[in-house]
């Protein structure tokens, strides 16, 4: 049996409770977005200031310290947006009080992130760690903590990073892993053969290599080779491999 438009409404009338009109006129009582404010110029202020302080931090440590040394555009990429991601996500919730729990939390989640492609190599990784401190350290401070200690903490973290990797030439060997099917020449005695050879064949200048799995049947061998970056022609990129085995 259908039910004409007048039954209709008569329903809906009685399902939905009456909408009291002194909750209107009361802002106490009458919250429809549960107390959030619509603009608040102070608060929306502080954000943007201490925002761009922490991105102008970030943007020293990632695109004038690691940059011109790693030459990463996919991780320049990562932690720019991990950097603003975290200090957002922090800012916002610093009401919550859960702080150090949070912050905590935090470096247990994103220490550990290792991505479906291609495993973050230990350097990379020391970097990512470096940008979720800095973005929950900037982001958590409270009035406890003066302008002037945020600024030397973060001051101290990129002198230390900038001094290791310029100032001490703290050179960055990178890895590549190589299925390698001239078994021969992994014999003890023949290590300068092999290096010679992969040198050749790659157009890598080798500093060291590592054996690894040896596989008799295919008469294949993993083969991991160690260089250094500025000595290349810069036409590979470094990869690491999880699966390599000694």
């Amino acid at each position: 049996m259908l039910l004409d438009w007048s039954e209709i409404v008569f329903r809906m009338q009685d399902a939905v409770p009456a909408l009291d009109p002194a909750m209107i006129d009361d802002p106490e009582k009458f919250k429809p977005l549960g107390g959030l404010k619509l603009f608040n110029g102070e608060d929306l202020l502080g954000l943007v200031i201490r925002m761009l302080l922490h991105l102008s931090f970030v943007f020293v440590l990632v695109r004038l310290i690691y940059y011109p040394i790693a030459k990463r555009k996919d991780f320049l990429f990562t932690y720019f947006l991990f950097s603003l991601s975290i200090f957002t996500m922090c800012f916002l919730l610093e009401s919550v009080k859960l702080e150090m729990g949070f912050a905590l939390g935090l470096f247990a989640v994103f220490g550990i992130i290792r991505y479906r492609t291609d495993a973050i190599p230990i350097k990379e990784m020391t970097y990512l760690f470096i940008v979720i401190g800095m973005s929950v350290m900037n982001a958590l401070i409270n009035k406890k903590i003066s302008l002037a200690e945020l600024m030397f903490a973060n001051v101290a973290i990129l002198a230390l990073t900038y001094g290791l990797e310029h100032v001490w030439l703290l050179r960055h060997e990178s890895q590549k892993l190589v299925v390698y099917e001239k078994i021969t020449l992994i014999q003890k005695g023949r290590r300068a053969e092999l290096i010679a050879d992969l040198e050749e064949r790659t157009g890598i200048k080798v500093n060291r290599v590592e054996i690894g799995k040896i596989d008799f049947l295919r008469d294949t061998v993993m083969v991991k080779i160690y260089f250094y970056e500025d000595q290349q022609d810069g036409h590979m990129d470094e990869t690491f491999s999880s699966g390599f085995n000694n």
